[in-house]
């Protein structure tokens, strides 16, 4: 179905191809799982399936390739486009008109498919993805996971042979991203759809693949194999599979049903521990308050209903909830981006409705969930360079090394921001708001695009910020990310929140929002490979 026979590709301007002798048959019917660390040249790979690396990004490509009979080199992504679905990063990239039932049926209109086969293609997608009820909403006022979903379904409309999709769930919440998963693995099973997915969060689909292609990057070639045999091999786990790799579990337990027997049989070895207690506010004043906030979006939907929150210094704090149940809309009043119809917030004592964001963000930093919005200079160098003259502090070449260094992207340090992968723009963009020692940090799904060495060393670099005193709120679908390193979680649902306590209790008493760990053993001391690691004699 898809083969590669000593296939090279390099972008323009870059001495070293991303894609080097690559040797590859993956059979008709297959569902592939697309793993590495960010960089590595996945997006790359995908991009080559349907000729837009290099009709679009330009570039030199040499050896053979064929999908499904054709050679994408040569038809380019117009001749490939019924044969291959893509569904991209960001979705927004892709979308071209703005209300969700004219988006599916915009590319079946330039293939001129008749109306009454358009309008039941429409109804199928949208049934498929669970997004009915979105049909006539405004592309532009949706949430990050609804564009997701809308983007998934106009891919579907065209019935293609392959369907392509990168990080198809990084802005889903747990629910929505195992909906998605579910259908396409029905497509995979009923239709004989070959997929290729690229994902980040392992915990999610590996125990719905076929197959694994692993690039480890740094130039070496890929691995491609199924499941359990490859990720003996690579560091990039996710919590279960790490934690049965500590242990030696074998067979390797690729789901928690899998996973449960060997849990009974380590519970009786672990080591009762007293449940670590969050930070006590201090007695001052918390750097966050939120009283009773109400906002409504000019199409009427009310996305914040009497919200009440305070985060004080030192404290990092989760919200989590289903797409669309306010998180981001409630980040966006603390930096006075959006104007509260009623209540009060107020940051670092500050009335966010009433003093200017610029004023705003120069003691706090905000991470929008499109941090390439952030990045406007020529060299990554520069970007740094520039957050410390925006807030007047002294240039400091050696101190922004090392951050990019933790980070691990000092290596692009003279590199374009634009010509970064998603992952790799997440982490500058977090390097230029941290620079200018903010003491509230906003984040806002801040591990999308990263793997999980790199989540690993963000999850330090948060919990040393908060114990050195900082406030951090963050909205997040990452459970694991909310696990490791949160003192408390917020639980939202339709703008309002539900929930609020220590991050340990209300994740192990959710079976949605719980992380792998909690729920190989459903008890709150274990949250992370590392607690149960810790409790072992």
């Amino acid at each position: 179905m898809i083969t590669y026979d000593h296939f090279t590709y390099r972008y323009p301007d870059t001495p070293e191809p991303v894609l080097r002798d690559l040797t590859l048959d993956i059979p008709e019917g297959a569902f592939v799982l697309v793993m590495g660390p960010s960089g590595a040249g996945k997006s790359t790979f995908l991009r080559t399936l349907n000729g837009l690396a290099p009709h679009f990004y330009g570039g030199v490509a040499g050896g053979k390739i064929l999908v499904g009979g054709r050679n994408p080199v040569e038809q380019s992504p117009r001749g490939m486009a019924d044969l291959v679905g893509m569904v991209f990063q960001d979705p927004e990239s892709s979308f071209v008109v703005d209300v969700v039932e004219d988006e599916l049926a915009f590319a079946m209109e330039n293939f001129g498919l008749p109306q009454e086969l358009m309008r039941k293609r429409v109804e199928e997608a949208l049934d498929q993805l669970k997004i009915a009820h979105l049909r006539r909403r405004p592309v532009s006022l949706l949430s990050g996971g609804e564009k997701q979903r809308v983007a998934i379904a106009a891919a579907l409309t065209l019935q293609p042979d392959i369907l392509v999709l990168d990080e198809p769930t990084s802005q889903l919440d747990p629910q929505a991203a195992e909906e998605v998963l579910l259908a396409l693995r029905q497509l995979n099973e009923d239709l004989g759809l070959t997929i290729l997915l690229s994902e980040h969060r392992l915990e999610r689909v590996v125990h719905y693949v076929d197959y694994i292609l692993c690039w480890p990057g740094g130039g070496q070639p890929p691995l491609f194999g199924e499941p359990a045999d490859i990720l003996r091999q690579t560091p990039l786990t996710p919590p279960l599979i790490a934690l049965a790799k500590a242990l030696g579990w074998e067979p390797m337990p690729l789901t928690i049903k899998q996973g449960r027997r060997f849990a009974r049989a380590l519970k009786d070895q672990l080591r009762p521990a007293p449940l670590p207690e969050p930070p006590a506010p201090n007695g001052h004043p918390p750097a966050i308050r939120i009283d009773n906030l109400w906002h409504s979006y000019p199409n009427g939907v009310e996305a914040l209903r009497g919200v009440s929150l305070a985060v004080y210094a030192g404290e990092f704090v989760a919200l989590m909830g289903r797409n669309g149940s306010g998180k981001t809309t409630l980040l966006k009043h603390l930096v006075g981006l959006l104007k509260p119809g009623r209540g009060k917030v107020q940051v670092l004592g500050m009335d966010a409705s009433r003093t200017p964001t610029e004023e705003i963000t120069r003691a706090v930093a905000y991470l929008p969930q499109h941090p390439g919005r952030l990045l406007f200079t020529e060299r990554v160098a520069d970007e740094l360079a520039f957050s410390r003259r925006a807030h007047d502090l002294p240039s400091d070449p050696e101190a922004d090394r090392a951050l990019l260094r933790r980070l691990g992207i000092a290596h692009l340090w003279d590199r374009h921001p634009h010509d970064l992968s998603v992952g790799e723009q997440q982490r500058l963009a977090l390097a230029a708001v941290l620079v200018t020692g903010p003491q509230v940090i906003l984040l806002d799904e801040p591990t999308r695009g990263l793997d999980y060495v790199q989540k690993q060393e963000l999850a330090a670099i948060l919990r040393e910020l908060r114990d050195q005193g900082k406030a951090i709120l963050m909205a997040t679908h990452d459970v694991e990310l909310a696990a490791a390193a949160t003192d408390r979680v917020a639980l939202m649902a339709e703008g309002e929140i539900v929930v609020i306590g220590p991050s340990r209790r209300i994740m192990s008493e959710s079976l949605v929002f719980a992380s792998q760990v909690n729920k190989l053993f459903r008890d709150p001391r274990y949250l992370t490979p590392e607690d149960v690691i810790r409790a072992l004699p």
